[in-house]
């Protein structure tokens, strides 16, 4: 299985050829590529998901979406990038707050960040570790959910409604970045991890 340490540089080698940045490659170096890559696509990505939050005052857009944005241009083919990895991670996390939230009776109160209460402290701890051991016992690791998972717990996003847009903003992102690394050259996978099977 690649990571993004070690899946960076097989990226940039597509790139460079895809997008006839040798020359530059040259000058600056893979980093410079890489990072750009990542400066240009993560604006366009995260950009647009801004862009239809602010039209449609809704929450497309949150802040565990920006490190998956990171995942998925930086080390597009590593285990965490995979779409199986990222839709169903964030999945877990939402599901994961909102049982901590109603396990705790938190479903209808506001989100508070300068007071935590117990409550909220269990609800906290619950959703962490139930994502975290979930995402492993799945075989779907995607660090990015864990802070999905506190987002909900917190109550910052907890309404059906919320939850639904939440999920449909990962989904937006994962279609454009399909696009944008296929048109790249990069193999981005459809749907799992490149030569994993399904967990059984």
């Amino acid at each position: 299985m690649s990571d993004a340490n070690t899946e960076g540089p097989g990226a940039v080698k597509r790139l460079r050829a895809t997008l006839l940045l040798s020359a530059e490659e040259k000058r600056h170096g893979d980093r410079f590529i890489l990072g750009l890559y990542v400066l240009i696509n993560g604006a366009i990505a995260i950009g647009s998901l801004s862009a239809l939050a602010a039209i449609t005052h809704q929450a497309f857009v949150f802040p565990s979406l920006g490190p998956t944005a990171f995942i998925l241009f930086f080390s597009a083919m590593s285990v965490q990038a995979a779409p199986r990895n990222v839709f169903l991670g964030h999945l877990v996390g939402v599901l994961a707050g909102a049982l901590a939230l109603a396990i705790f009776g938190l479903t209808t109160a506001p989100p508070d960040l300068d007071l935590v209460t117990w409550p909220r402290a269990g609800a906290l701890t619950l959703a962490m570790c139930l994502t975290g051991a979930l995402l492993i016992w799945l075989g779907i690791p995607h660090a990015p959910a864990t802070a999905t998972t506190l987002i909900v717990a917190f109550g910052l996003l907890h309404t059906v409604p919320q939850l639904l847009v939440l999920m449909l903003g990962v989904v937006l992102l994962l279609v454009q970045a399909l696009v944008i690394n296929r048109l790249a050259g990069v193999p981005h996978p459809l749907w799992k991890p490149v030569g994993s099977s399904p967990p059984g």
